[in-house]
């Protein structure tokens, strides 16, 4: 998916991000609560995220496929599973990343996640596009549709879900909640918001700018 700011198109000046699909609603909310007509967003299948190992590949060759026709190129992914592998690869390519381990660090701000680290070690994180997409991204990957019985060997170790929400949807808790009770987990709701990946995206933005004047 590619979506381009007002007035579309690509020219010097503008920058394109290239992303995952789970973070294309909160980049797209926050390009318009903040004015963001420059960014371009082209996004890789979120399902990348089943297959780590894919990704660092998949991003470079998005990098390498625009890369002469925008003036800056941002990669919204943190390490997402990639070992390190996709920071050195956005290194090698000269473009720029967001920092964190993965989408929960960076949502929760990857200061406060750190801290919290060690107290919450049996925690299982879901972000508003988990929970939505709740069936395809853990249920059904994990098997538990075809075998509900592997539950507690899967889960075990975990005390609790968190939901991080980025957005007020009662509609969305509500489901959060029934994703924790089909785990057998408690449940926690915290609001998040857009946490680190709105700095992230604002210093991509002013650093166009700036080169730009």
């Amino acid at each position: 998916m590619t979506v381009n700011g007002e007035g579309g198109g690509t020219a010097a000046g503008r920058i394109l991000l290239i992303a995952c699909g789970a973070l294309a609603r909160e980049i797209l909310a926050l390009r318009e609560a903040n004015g963001w007509s420059h960014m371009d967003l082209t996004c890789l299948p979120a399902k990348l995220h089943l297959y780590p190992d894919k990704i660092t590949d998949a991003v470079e060759a998005a990098v390498r496929e625009n890369r002469h026709t925008y003036r800056s190129i941002f990669v919204v992914y943190a390490d997402c599973g990639t070992g390190g592998q996709l920071q050195e690869k956005c290194r090698e390519l000269g473009v720029g990343m967001v920092a964190g381990p993965h989408c929960y660090s960076f949502f929760e701000g990857n200061e406060a996640f750190a801290a919290k680290a060690d107290e919450e070690f049996t925690a299982f994180y879901l972000t508003d596009f988990l929970v939505r997409q709740f069936d395809a991204f853990v249920w059904e990957p994990m098997g538990l549709d075809r075998h509900p019985e592997l539950r507690d060997m899967l889960f075990g170790n975990y005390t609790k879900l968190v939901y991080q929400a980025q957005t007020d949807d009662p509609a969305l808790s509500a489901k959060a909640e029934e994703c924790a009770g089909r785990l057998g987990l408690a449940y926690e709701r915290r609001f998040t918001g857009y946490g680190d990946l709105e700095t992230a995206l604002a210093g991509a933005g002013r650093t166009v700018e700036q080169a730009s004047a």
